[in-house]
């Protein structure tokens, strides 16, 4: 079964940059749409970005323009490139397979159980 790991997370000024893995094991990501989801405080998880098995990507208008979501198969991996980071981009992110409508990923998760995630803190 399709199991995810997520890494990178750390504390950033404002306006720095982090990039979170997303590793896969037992299968393949390659044919799955994923995504890139936040915890935050009031324990909901928002989604922040997804891409599509090929290619086709989507962002929260929150985080459009300053993130980057991308995927390497060689590696099974799916990275979310963070840039200008905003103290309200705090909060632990989740990876997690997605719906798909057509071509298109949608940020919601269709997964039932979730890793560790990784804990983004944004603070002077």
């Amino acid at each position: 079964q399709l199991q995810l790991v997520e890494s990178g997370g750390g504390l950033v000024q404002p306006g720095g940059s982090l990039r979170l893995s997303c590793a896969a094991s037992g299968s393949t990501l390659a044919a799955h749409s994923i995504g890139w989801f936040r915890r935050t405080p009031g324990n909901s998880r928002d989604g922040v970005s997804c891409i599509a098995d090929n290619g086709n990507t989507d962002y929260a208008d929150s985080v459009k323009g300053r993130f980057t979501i991308s995927r390497d198969n060689g590696k099974n991996t799916v990275y979310l490139q963070m840039n200008s980071l905003k103290p309200e981009d705090t909060g632990v992110y989740y990876c997690a397979v997605t719906m798909r409508r057509y071509h298109n990923c949608i940020m919601t998760p269709i997964q039932d159980s979730w890793g560790q995630g990784t804990q983004v803190t944004v603070s002077s």
